[in-house]
């Protein structure tokens, strides 16, 4: 029977062999360079930039072309993004944490950083505006047998009451609420609360948060236009709602003990 030979100390199962580890070797490595289209080439504290990308471990960019015809590149190619955190180091060491220079709902630290997204709207596959208030999704409708949060006050952290729900913003694409639109108490002006940071009391009547104050509503980031809001709005509000969760008042920035 024949035992596989090639040569008098090489066989066929050492050759499969090496080859599994030559073609394994070559899956990790492609794999590694792979994992680093998003986040690469990390940004360095020291020097205060982005350094040159690694011709090895960084992969050569890879463009897409979105629905909405434009282009993006993985890794971006348009240089180092611009640092919009207005903060300090509460030590000197690299990885310090940062505490912010004025109240800490404006600097875009901690809880309330944000990614500077696309200033555009989200569309569904039909092209329509995803996120978009009751008055205009006129086919969405609060059930009938559920509290109906549309005319109810809205109270802070504070149990002050910032304001009255006037609309409800859905998700055309997930049929879910995403934003209460409150009517604010003083000037009347409109903005956004995201639903995850509130909910409707069963039987006090309100809708509540605790992230923010009643008097902070005031700061929420608006939306150029009354009936849509772009990702890059959606990310500048849910980052004020994140950095009132620990910036709202400064116990909360204290241990609990």
């Amino acid at each position: 029977m024949p035992r596989g030979e090639i040569t008098g100390y090489v066989d066929v199962a050492q050759v499969v062999l090496y080859a599994f580890w030559i073609f394994f070797a070559g899956l990790v490595f492609y794999l590694r360079r792979e994992d680093r289209r998003e986040g690469y080439p990390l940004e360095s504290e020291a020097m205060a930039g982005r350094p040159s990308p690694d011709p090895i471990l960084i992969p050569t960019p890879k463009f897409f072309h979105l629905s909405n015809g434009e282009t993006k590149s993985a890794p971006q190619t348009g240089g180092p993004n611009a640092w919009n955190y207005r903060g300090h180091k509460h030590e000197i060491w690299p990885g310090a944490p940062l505490e912010p220079d004025t109240d800490g709902l404006h600097d875009a630290i901690g809880p309330g950083s944000y990614v500077d997204r696309d200033d555009h709207h989200d569309r569904t596959w039909d092209g329509e505006k995803r996120i978009v208030p009751l008055r205009v999704a006129d086919h969405f409708v609060v059930h009938e047998a559920g509290p109906n949060p549309i005319g109810r006050d809205v109270v802070g952290a504070d149990r002050k009451v910032a304001g009255t729900v006037s609309d409800l913003w859905v998700d055309r694409g997930e049929s879910m609420i995403r934003y209460y639109e409150v009517e604010l108490s003083a000037g009347g002006r409109r903005v956004l609360m995201p639903g995850a940071f509130c909910k409707l009391g069963l039987f006090s009547g309100v809708v509540q948060t605790e992230a923010l104050l009643a008097s902070q509503f005031v700061d929420i980031p608006g939306t150029k236009d009354a009936d849509s809001v772009t990702l890059y709005e959606e990310e500048r509000i849910m980052a004020f709602f994140g950095a009132g969760t620990l910036y709202a008042t400064p116990q909360r920035q204290e241990a609990i003990l």
